[in-house]
């Protein structure tokens, strides 16, 4: 079970989406745009709940998905996002990604689709609750990837990311001079056989490169390989 709202000024889209996830035991919270969506979250006191994933759509009055998303991003939080977006607007897959998105939806879509994201991105962001001190540290020279807590540092500084950008980099980390194919990456991030193009790595990838050369403007570990994939330089 886990708490996830539901970003979305359609009034029908927003109750069959809480009674599909009320059905799967789900906790659900419910916003008609990303304002309120905000609050909900947990910046405004009264309204604050604990939420584990957002659903949230593109077009909302006041405040946008992207809006929502950048703003959530830029104030650390690493919940998983799912936004949903038109079939044929590819411009909106691309820039929610770009700022933060863990995974997008098109519209319209199958209410099993949208279930399986979501169970997906809540197995992966799930955190083993472990005693202190016994965290499961993956080291590869300045970078440190603590499995247990999710979580990034780089030259002693810690780096916000996604589940997705931590899964992805924890593939890439743990075998080391290897290409590593997009179709290979896609399915380590995402843990399911739904279909999305393979291009949404370059996305993830190039969110990775941002926040490590913020920290070392010259780091250059992270390799593409033209025609075949990345990896993780030795």
């Amino acid at each position: 079970m886990a708490s996830i709202l539901i970003a979305d000024d359609d009034e029908a889209l927003l109750l069959a989406l809480e009674l599909a996830l009320l059905d799967r035991g789900h906790v659900v919270t419910k916003a008609p745009d990303g304002k309120i969506a905000l609050a909900r979250i947990g910046e405004d006191g009264s309204l604050a709940t604990k939420i584990d994933l957002v659903i949230s759509d593109v077009s909302m009055p006041h405040v946008d998905g992207f809006s929502l998303t950048r703003q959530l991003r830029a104030k650390g939080r690493t919940l998983p996002i799912i936004i949903l977006t038109s079939r044929d607007n590819e411009l909106d897959e691309a820039l929610g990604l770009d700022l933060g998105a863990d995974d997008y939806v098109a519209k319209p879509f199958s209410m099993r689709v949208l279930l399986a994201r979501v169970d997906a991105l809540l197995r992966r962001s799930t955190v083993d609750a472990s005693p202190p001190g016994s965290a499961n540290l993956l080291r590869r020279g300045k970078l440190t990837l603590d499995r247990d807590r999710l979580q990034i540092s780089y030259a002693d500084t810690r780096l916000e990311a996604t589940v997705s950008e931590f899964r992805l980099l924890e593939t890439l980390v743990t075998r080391p001079g290897i290409v590593i194919s997009r179709a290979r990456l896609l399915e380590q991030v995402r843990g399911d056989d739904s279909f999305v193009g393979d291009r949404i790595i370059d996305t993830y990838v190039s969110r990775i490169r941002r926040k490590l050369q913020s920290v070392e403007p010259e780091c250059d570990l992270l390799e593409t390989v033209v025609g075949a994939g990345y990896r993780w330089r030795e």
